[in-house]
């Protein structure tokens, strides 16, 4: 899916900054990478994301749900089985979150040492 901005309308960094700052946020990029290859249910995404609560799950989904880069699924069954996967807005941004936790990956010791420096100077 490729999103487009009109050409007459300015840029308002507000916006982008907005948006940045939600797929940015930490539990976000891992729900994103969690789902990237299949869809799944609430507590196998928990497993998959270590560390976070069930409200901080419940919450995150919801707002990815809301950008329309979560499709949420109710199965017919009681009780009801509901399943969690990308849509293809949410696909198009798991490429580059993985991207850039491979940049995170391959710097944390420089920036582990640059940190150390820093705080025995200052």
């Amino acid at each position: 899916m490729n999103v487009t901005i009109p050409t007459t309308a300015p840029l308002d960094c507000s916006q982008v900054s907005e948006v940045l700052g939600r797929v940015g946020e930490k539990w976000t990029m891992q729900v994103v990478i969690a789902l990237r290859d299949q869809p799944y249910r609430f507590n196998e995404i928990k497993r998959h994301v270590r560390g976070i609560s069930q409200q901080m799950l419940a919450r995150t989904l919801k707002t990815l749900e809301r950008d329309g880069m979560v499709k949420r699924t109710v199965g017919p069954t009681a009780p009801p089985q509901v399943e969690y996967e990308l849509t293809a807005l949410g696909r198009s941004l798991s490429a580059p979150v993985r991207q850039l936790a491979q940049w995170a990956r391959a710097h944390l010791a420089a920036i582990h040492d640059n940190q150390l420096s820093y705080d025995a100077t200052h």
